[in-house]
């Protein structure tokens, strides 16, 4: 059984069943071993009270490392994270569509802790509708905290860790930052621009030994032992919007994100548990990956899109590159070049032994 298929199949087996199962990431990322010493990291995790990053934050505490886990200030209160802090985590509130906001976490972290080993960027937001039905404002929300969020943390903590020669992000995207999913437009769209500006920047920070991986699970559900008691919106961070009349009707292809969501309910196939596991040994490998899918619904909805885009380029490249002619015509073009050549070489032998009886009989 690979990874992969381990971590659907263990969240579904529940809890009791996934804690046997032991994940890794491959060895060519070299992964931190059990039972080897490691160094203790310092983490930040924007959206730690979020179905992904609640469970980052126990995965990285209960590893022994230090966490800032930071709340979404509209639904978090600051005596409820301030509950969180002692010696090993902080919390505090944020919003990431406020630069300042913004750079107040990294002050406040560095403040507690002395130093910033590895940010993860959990927080998000989404509309499930038709593009049509989503009006300015609803875009532009999902833009600022999706897109705009992200590079707020980048640039606000990168001078940091260019100063002391070393860093990681961990970048929560989607599968939809590889995929148009119908009902998920501009979500998807900010998704893309978030993968667009992760992997640009990792060509300028490659000098600087700053790392970044872009995370993308697919179809994920929360099943910490404490979910049942401590509950989160069924559909996470996505605002589900009444469909206009053109796009109301049962079977409306702009009606897919919303089915998907209201039919799986709490039965997402992936488990969160094991997607924070493999997260944090993100953070302590040495090699990290561009991109780490989770998920079955991950590899293979992004596999058969990958393999889509090639067959369309296939099958129109003949409009940028001359066709290759076909064998039969080769050796003809062949036999005719060195015809052609044997008939210059007879007439410039012709040519030669004209020029030389002109020489013999012309007076001196």
């Amino acid at each position: 059984m690979d990874a992969r298929s381990a971590l659907d199949n263990a969240s579904v087996a529940g809890s009791d069943t996934s804690s046997k199962l032991r994940l890794q990431l491959p060895a060519s990322c070299e992964p931190p071993q059990s039972g080897a010493p490691r160094k203790q990291l310092v983490w930040i995790v924007f959206g730690g009270t979020g179905h992904m990053g609640r469970s980052l934050v126990k995965c990285a505490l209960s590893h022994g490392d230090l966490v800032t886990t930071v709340g979404r200030v509209f639904e978090s209160s600051p005596e409820s994270m301030a509950q969180l802090t002692n010696e090993k985590c902080l919390g505090t509130l944020c919003d990431v569509r406020d630069g300042a906001s913004v750079a107040r976490v990294i002050e406040k972290t560095l403040a507690h802790f002395g130093r910033i080993d590895c940010i993860a960027n959990c927080s998000g937001y989404g509309v499930i509708g038709a593009c049509e039905d989503q009006d300015e404002h609803e875009i532009r929300n999902q833009f600022e905290t999706n897109f705009m969020g992200t590079l707020h943390i980048i640039q606000a903590s990168l001078p940091y860790f260019r100063q002391q020669n070393g860093g990681r992000y961990l970048i929560f995207s989607s599968t939809s930052g590889a995929l148009g999913v119908p009902g998920l437009g501009p979500y998807c769209a900010t998704k893309y621009a978030v993968e667009g500006l992760v992997e640009g920047m990792l060509y300028e920070i490659d000098s600087f030994n700053v790392k970044a991986t872009l995370v993308e699970p697919g179809l994920v559900r929360r099943d910490e032992p404490d979910s049942k008691m401590n509950p989160l919106p069924t559909w996470g961070h996505f605002l589900i919007k009444p469909a206009s009349e053109a796009y109301a009707h049962a079977t409306s292809p702009a009606l897919h994100a919303k089915r998907m969501v209201q039919w799986l309910g709490d039965r997402q196939p992936t488990s969160a548990v094991k997607c924070a596991e493999l997260v944090w040994q993100l953070g302590h490998c040495s090699y990290p990956p561009l991109r780490l899918l989770l998920g079955s619904y991950a590899i293979e909805s992004i596999r058969d899109r990958l393999r889509s885009v090639t067959e369309e380029l296939e099958d129109w490249k003949h409009l940028n590159f001359a066709v290759a002619p076909d064998v039969s015509g080769a050796e003809k073009s062949d036999k005719g070049d060195k015809e052609d050549k044997d008939d210059q070489d007879e007439r410039d032998e012709t040519a030669e032994k004209d020029d030389d009886d002109a020489e013999m009989t012309s007076p001196n």
